[in-house]
C-alpha cells in the first residue's frame, strides 16, 4: 500500500463540510466524484454521502481504501482491503486522534473575488483563502448552484461563501488540489457506511505499523 498517497487522501475527508442551504439544488443523498493529483499520481475519489454519514473510497496501489465518518467527524474508521495479500482491516480512530488531525488543519479568512468560470458544469466564483496560522494563501473556486449535507467534520471552508468545487486539501502539512467532477443524487447502497463482518478491527497505530509507520 502506498501509505503516503493514502495519508494525503485523508485530507479530502477532513477538509470537506456543508454549505449554503439557499442554493438552487439541494443534494440529500448521493455520490460525489473527485479528481486529484496526490504524491505525483492522479487518483479518483468517490464520496458517498447522506445527512448523517459519508464514505470516501479510493485505490492506493493494490489496496482499496474506504474512510467512514459521521457528519460531525466524531467517529472515523479506515477500511483497508488488499485481496492479493488477503488483508481486510478496519482501523478505528479514537476521539483524541481525530481531534489531533483536525487541529493541524488551516484556519482560513476568505476574500471574495470577481473572477468567475464554469468547472464541470458548476458556475463558480474565485475566493482567496488565507491561512491565519502561517499567512499562506490559496485560490479556491466555489459555487452557489448546489448545497450538500455535511461531509466530514472539519469546517475548513464553511465560510467560503459556497460549495468548493476546486480547492486545496490538507494532511500532515501537505496540500493537494482537488476538483469535483460530478455529483449524482442517488440512493446509497445498503452497508456503505458500515464495517463488514469479515474485517478485523485494529487501531490506527496498528495501521501505521502495517504501512511502514506513515
Amino acid at each position: 500500500m502506498k501509505s503516503k498517497l493514502f495519508t494525503a487522501a485523508l485530507g479530502v475527508v477532513l477538509s470537506a463540510t456543508a454549505f449554503n442551504a439557499s442554493a438552487q439544488k439541494a443534494y440529500k443523498e448521493g455520490v460525489m466524484t473527485i479528481s486529484s493529483n496526490m504524491m505525483g499520481q492522479n487518483i479518483e475519489i468517490k464520496t458517498y454521502f447522506r445527512s448523517d454519514s459519508s464514505a470516501t473510497a479510493f485505490n492506493s496501489g493494490p489496496a482499496a481504501i474506504k474512510v467512514l465518518t459521521d457528519k460531525d467527524a466524531k467517529s472515523m474508521a479506515i477500511l483497508v482491503d488488499v485481496p492479493v495479500a488477503s488483508i481486510k482491516k478496519a482501523a478505528i480512530a479514537t476521539p483524541a486522534e481525530i481531534e489531533e488531525q483536525q487541529a493541524k488543519l488551516p484556519v482560513f479568512q476568505f476574500t471574495p473575488g470577481t473572477e468567475t468560470k464554469v468547472i464541470n458544469g458548476f458556475n463558480c466564483k474565485k475566493v482567496t483563502a488565507k491561512d491565519t496560522k502561517n499567512g499562506k494563501t490559496y485560490d479556491i473556486w466555489v459555487t452557489n448552484d448546489i448545497s450538500l449535507p455535511q461531509i466530514g467534520g472539519a469546517k475548513v471552508y464553511a465560510n467560503a461563501g459556497g460549495v468548493p468545487i476546486q480547492y486545496a486539501t490538507f494532511q500532515n502539512g501537505q496540500s493537494a488540489e482537488v476538483t469535483v467532477k460530478s455529483i449524482v443524487e442517488q440512493k446509497v447502497p445498503a452497508g456503505t457506511f458500515g464495517i463488514p463482518a469479515d474485517f478485523d478491527k485494529i487501531s490506527l497505530d496498528d495501521l501505521k505499523a502495517m504501512s511502514g509507520g506513515n
